[in-house]
């Protein structure tokens, strides 16, 4: 039931063309006379792209986040607590090859017979075209869910049931792309007294209240902790 950290990001580089023009005359030929000026072409005027280093590149994307946030400290405490009774509220980073673009942390617990787990993600991409592409393909890869207005400069929730040896668990995911980063979320939960799982408002709910304070760290506030 645990969520694997993002997928590597795919790297964007941009490459400058040079476009050069030449120019020239031709000499007529079966004859002595020397052309004269006005008989020459005007010479064409050589252009360079980025020949001027001041010159603003048109082409230039700003990176709006270069690292990603502290993930186990982007929700606050009295969240962590609502949605994963009994958890540490410090969480568990999960171990990243590139703490600068991938991070996640993770929260679980069982209290009773109550299960759940969580998990906040950031991915740091080199472009928001970059950031866009990877964002699409995973909210193919998990149809059947929808929008979430208002968060991030889009967002996509996808709530699924999945039954194992009788047992239910229900997991919901919230993605968000904001600039060039992705935010993801993962909540799920099981009821192993009853097998039953919890509601799909409740997880949805859940996973989008994560969401929404994580995006907030990401901007650069920090979730009030209490």
């Amino acid at each position: 039931m645990r969520s694997l950290p993002l997928p590597l990001a795919l790297t964007a580089r941009l490459t400058p063309v040079a476009v050069l023009a030449c120019a020239g005359w031709v000499m007529t030929s079966g004859t002595d006379e020397t052309p004269t000026a006005k008989d020459r072409p005007a010479p064409q005027t050589e252009s360079r792209s980025g020949s001027d280093p001041s010159a603003p590149s048109s082409t230039a994307e700003t990176k709006t986040y270069a690292a990603a946030p502290a993930p186990c400290d982007s929700l606050a405490k009295k969240t962590i607590t609502s949605l994963v009774p009994g958890a540490k509220t410090a969480g568990k980073e999960i171990p990243s090859t590139d703490t600068e673009k991938r991070r996640t942390c993770s929260w679980n617990a069982l209290e009773e017979y109550d299960y759940r787990w969580l998990d906040v993600s950031f991915e740091i991409m080199a472009t928001d075209a970059a950031a866009e592409k990877s964002y699409q393909a995973r909210t193919e890869e998990k149809s059947g869910g929808g929008a979430v207005p208002g968060l991030g400069d889009t967002a996509y929730s996808v709530v699924n049931l999945t039954t194992e040896d009788g047992q239910e668990t229900r997991e919901g995911v919230v993605l968000v792309r904001a600039a060039n980063a992705l935010v993801a979320i993962t909540y799920n939960g099981s009821d192993f007294e009853s097998k039953k799982a919890p509601s799909t408002d409740e997880i949805n709910k859940g996973a989008i209240k994560a969401a929404k304070e994580a995006v907030a760290a990401l901007e650069g506030g920090r979730a009030q902790q209490s």
